[in-house]
């Protein structure tokens, strides 16, 4: 075949010609570049031009021209704690947040991966490499940080990459994006006593949430022990449902619950709704997150507002907005408020 023969490559100059405008114009346009304001009309001729042409940048061309770091410098990679998290609500909204971002700000997800992949090296040195990405967003991490090679891929990732975003979790020394746990359980044990519930127990994670139901029982006088409000361990559905089923054969429930998150709640209030033991006449159920479900219970679940595809967004921000900076990647933390959403489970 003759080289004129060959399909032709579709390059920014063509589509320039077919705009009307510089190619400069169209290579704005194209990298978001922050510093230029291109006039919506031109904008839109642009678009319109790489779609009827149907170009597609070189990549390869693009990675030569800038080098190989700036060309990953738009480039964020996500970690996630594992597997587990695509069947959570919760965390889809979290990456819901992560992708909108990226996209509003011309940033491409370079890949979603489990922490438990890094531990194979060739994927590693593949991925967490400046010339691939140019920030990381670790979501809840702290799930998986187990052994002494745990936190070697941690040191080795926080060596190689600039721009860390850790999500739902906090890392000393890195930007950490989420809400205060304590506080929000905290909250959920506060209403519980306006409303005139004295009998409270907790059913969920075992983490700084303990504390807020604690911290509660403390200021109104109900000294206790741990194992006295701490009824059941419990990180989802089916452990919400088995933990009341199982505590059930061996004592009667306190008169509201707190639980750990949305998740948790929708198994204890199933045990419960089987059992017909009524919400919340006998039991009241209160928890923390306010997925999309919650509103869809029996009865709708009261619960805690978490801002979790802010966060998300958030963290894409944090990584972005440090772009032109020449200043270092300086670590935030940064808290998101909670707020309570009433319905009808307390």
């Amino acid at each position: 075949m003759s080289n004129s023969e060959k399909k032709h490559i579709v390059t920014q100059n063509d589509v320039a010609r077919e705009a009307g405008v510089t190619r400069s114009m169209v290579s704005y346009v194209i990298s978001g570049t922050a510093e230029r304001s291109v006039a919506p009309e031109t904008r839109r001729r642009i678009l319109d031009a790489i779609e009827k042409l149907g170009y597609r940048p070189n990549k390869a061309a693009q990675a030569l021209q800038q080098g190989d770091v700036a060309f990953a410098s738009k480039k964020i990679g996500v970690v996630l704690c594992n597997a587990d998290v695509f069947r959570r609500p919760y965390y889809a909204e979290i990456l819901s947040g992560i992708h909108t971002a990226a996209y509003e700000h011309k940033y491409q997800v370079a890949f979603i991966r489990f922490f438990e992949e890094l531990r194979d090296p060739v994927l590693f040195n593949e991925l967490i490499h400046p010339e691939e990405i140019g920030g990381l967003i670790l979501v809840s991490t702290d799930q998986v940080l187990k052994t002494d090679d745990d936190y070697k891929i941690l040191s080795t990732t926080r060596e190689r990459i600039q721009k860390i975003v850790c999500v739902d979790w906090k890392c000393d020394g890195l930007t950490n994006i989420l809400f205060d746990r304590q506080e929000a359980a905290y909250k959920a044990s506060e209403y519980l006593f306006h409303q005139g519930y004295n009998d409270i127990g907790y059913i969920g994670e075992n983490d700084e949430r303990v504390l807020g139901v604690r911290q509660s029982l403390l200021e109104r006088g109900i000294f206790t022990s741990e194992k006295d409000f701490y009824l059941v361990q419990a990180f989802n559905m089916t452990g919400g449902y088995d933990g009341v089923r199982e505590l059930l054969k061996t004592r009667s429930l306190p008169r509201a619950v707190v639980c750990g998150s949305d998740e948790v709640a929708i198994g204890v209030m199933s045990c419960l709704n089987e059992r017909k033991i009524s919400i919340p006449e006998q039991v009241a159920v209160i928890s923390i997150d306010n997925i999309e479900t919650a509103s869809y219970t029996t009865p709708p679940l009261t619960t805690i507002n978490v801002q979790k595809t802010a966060m998300g967004a958030r963290a894409v921000e944090a990584i972005v907005g440090s772009r032109d900076k020449k200043t270092a990647f300086e670590p935030v933390n940064i808290l998101l408020p909670t707020s309570i959403v009433v319905r009808k489970s307390c």
